[in-house]
């Protein structure tokens, strides 16, 4: 009987690492109607049902590739100040990056592509294109570019989110690539939003810019530090040029910034709808199997939150070694590194899946619907609170007397 393929799943992680297994190349990845990328074949009697695609397939498997062990956790920043200060938090990732550049590695990171409005899987062979992996990018990637072009008997520095890092680890065992050659890094993710909610925005943006977005920047701290998490960065409109990777190094970290910096929302609309968690993808609410220390990378980074590094604003990293390869590539770093708890480096970050509200649908129905807004959107969610609180005065009415006196002769 031959075996199944990846035609049946639906609602996945979006990996994309069939792409890369179909030996004949007829899988890709498109959004489905809810915003999210998902496996589809195009041209399904070239397949020769070898089932390689649903063996590299995280999300169909019940357990991780490899379940790895706290080795050891840091706080880390990059000793170079430009460096810390152009990312989103303390540098720690990009660091890791330069180092295996150094080492003959290639970077497999992720880069922002303005004139196709999304994140992508690239790989960076030299500092410059490192620079472009720089900074958060709170949506999913398209990743099959990326992964098409790994060379088995290349070294490489692979980076993703926890699922795409999993079924990439299935991916080395079953194709037998040599372990010393790939280094696996993830990071704490909160889960990923429809790029419905991302076009929507992008939209409202570029109408207020009077042209179109020529960078984009999540959590940008340029101006307003590390703990405004919503603030972003758009750089657009008529007069705004583009920005070019082809620079120096030295010039891109350290240079005058020649492009605008936008805080036309603060990221707001945006970062209310992705941290109200009420437009992710259903693989986020259901089949997450990698929050706090589930992980299959050697590797995780994170923005180190909690009540430890609270008055920093200047970024740092959480660095977790889960192998003793990646912790002996911590120690080489650029970093100050000081030692914690993984209690310490993981706090707020996410242990469980977030829950799936029944506005959800309701959110993302607004979102597809060509006639609105990303405010229409955000009204959903602001009506759904209001309801939730009107409930909660009802349910304690002495509590919310006290609290409007309170406000009265504040």
């Amino acid at each position: 009987m031959n075996k199944p393929n990846i035609s049946d799943i639906h609602n996945c992680y979006g990996c994309g690492v069939c792409t890369k297994a179909c030996p004949v190349h007829i899988i890709d990845l498109h959004l489905n109607t809810e915003g999210f990328y998902e496996p589809f074949i195009a041209e399904e009697d070239r397949c020769i049902h070898c089932g390689l695609c649903r063996d590299v397939c995280a999300y169909i498997k019940d357990e991780p590739a490899q379940n790895n062990a706290l080795v050891v956790s840091y706080a880390a920043w990059s000793n170079d100040e430009q460096v810390q200060k152009k990312c989103s938090s303390g540098g720690a990732g990009f660091e890791i990056g330069k180092y295996l550049l150094g080492k003959g590695y290639k970077v497999v990171g992720v880069r922002y592509n303005a004139e196709k409005g999304r994140a992508e899987h690239f790989i960076a062979s030299s500092l410059e294109e490192l620079v472009q992996t720089t900074g958060s990018k709170y949506i999913q990637s398209y990743p099959v570019d990326g992964w098409k072009d790994i060379d088995r008997n290349g070294k490489y520095l692979v980076t993703g989110t926890p699922c795409q890092i999993d079924s990439f680890r299935y991916y080395m065992k079953k194709m037998r690539l040599p372990e010393e050659n790939f280094i696996l890094l993830d990071f704490f993710c909160h889960g990923v939003p429809s790029m419905l909610a991302w076009q929507k925005y992008t939209k409202d943006v570029e109408k207020r810019l009077g042209g179109k977005i020529t960078y984009a920047s999540w959590r940008n701290k340029w101006d307003y530090g590390w703990h405004d998490s919503w603030a972003m960065g758009i750089d657009g409109g008529q007069q705004c040029k583009k920005v070019d990777w082809h620079e120096s190094y030295n010039l891109l970290i350290r240079g005058k910034k020649t492009f605008l910096q936008s805080r036309l929302s603060q990221g707001d609309k945006f970062f209310r709808l992705f941290l109200g968690d009420q437009c992710l993808g259903r693989q986020c609410y259901e089949h997450c199997k990698y929050k706090y220390d589930h992980s299959s990378a050697d590797i995780r980074i994170c923005d180190l939150w909690g009540k430890t590094y609270q008055d920093n604003e200047d970024g740092v990293s959480g660095a977790v070694a889960f192998t003793q390869k990646g912790a002996e590539i911590l120690k080489e770093i650029d970093c100050n590194l000081i030692e914690h708890p993984f209690s310490v480096v993981a706090e707020g970050q996410m242990k469980t899946c977030p829950k799936m509200l029944p506005l959800r649908d309701s959110i993302l129905t607004s979102l597809a619907d060509e006639n609105k807004t990303i405010d229409d959107a955000v009204s959903v969610l602001d009506t759904y609170h209001r309801r939730q609180r009107n409930i909660g005065r009802l349910k304690h009415p002495v509590r919310t007397v006290c609290h409007l006196v309170k406000r009265i002769f504040k």
